[in-house]
């Protein structure tokens, strides 16, 4: 039977995606055709290394981690809004509606899937093989980690607490620094669907509920700095 890739070879699989979409809405063109490139290019990156990824399902029912999941976007949306709102001031410019749908369909869909497969999935369960490596005394861990152990051969929601809070770290590290404090709780919540169900299709509902009910609370509210 064939070896699984190592989390080092699994790295740009992983990534892809991720700066797929965040170089593309550096492009010097429309908001409205970055969203739209961005969302295309990081489907594509998502479908290209399909096989590669960690699988979504785990040893629970889909309909419970999807119930789940939505619950918990729900009062993950409450969360973001709690913790962020002292580092922002009210109000702020409104997004055109195509924008906003564009940004919407995007971060309700394919930004929940790599940023999950990759925070939760490779980050999170890489870092439990070097935790683990390192508990047992081996000389190199961190090579361990990248080199000889693939996430894919980890039980259904492996962790440490290292692990949950470097997965956490550098999850809040893509965000703004006004918002650093509210994506590491985010990351926390999300680390937990993945201890509680054992798969990532749970964070990954959950994920996306909170991207479009928290742009929803935004554009009903007009608090658009929050978003």
């Amino acid at each position: 039977m064939a070896r699984a890739p190592s989390n080092y070879q699994l790295l740009f699989t992983y990534v892809a995606p991720y700066f797929a979409y965040v170089i593309a809405l550096m492009l010097p063109m429309a908001r409205t055709s970055r969203y739209a490139i961005a969302s295309v290019a990081a489907a594509a990156a998502l479908a290209y290394g399909w096989r590669w990824l960690l699988p979504l399902r785990g040893p629970r029912s889909v309909a419970g981690s999807v119930l789940l999941g939505g619950l918990a976007g729900v009062f993950g949306t409450a969360l973001w809004v709690w913790i962020k709102r002292p580092f922002y001031e009210a109000g702020g410019d409104p997004w055109p509606l195509a924008d906003f749908a564009l940004r919407v369909g995007a971060s309700g869909t394919v930004v929940a899937v790599f940023e999950e497969l990759l925070f939760r999935g490779l980050l999170l369960g890489g870092a439990v093989q070097w935790h683990r490596a390192r508990r047992e005394g081996d000389a190199d861990p961190l090579g361990t980690a990248l080199h000889r152990r693939s996430v894919g051969t980890l039980e259904p929601g492996a962790w440490t607490g290292v692990a949950v809070l470097f997965s956490s770290v550098a999850f809040a590290s893509g965000h703004a620094p006004g918002e650093w404090p509210a994506a590491f709780a985010y990351g926390l919540l999300m680390a937990a669907l993945w201890i509680v169900r054992g798969d990532l299709l749970t964070p990954i509902v959950a994920h996306g509920t909170t991207n479009v009910t928290l742009a929803l609370w935004v554009r009903h509210t007009g608090q658009w700095s929050l978003w």
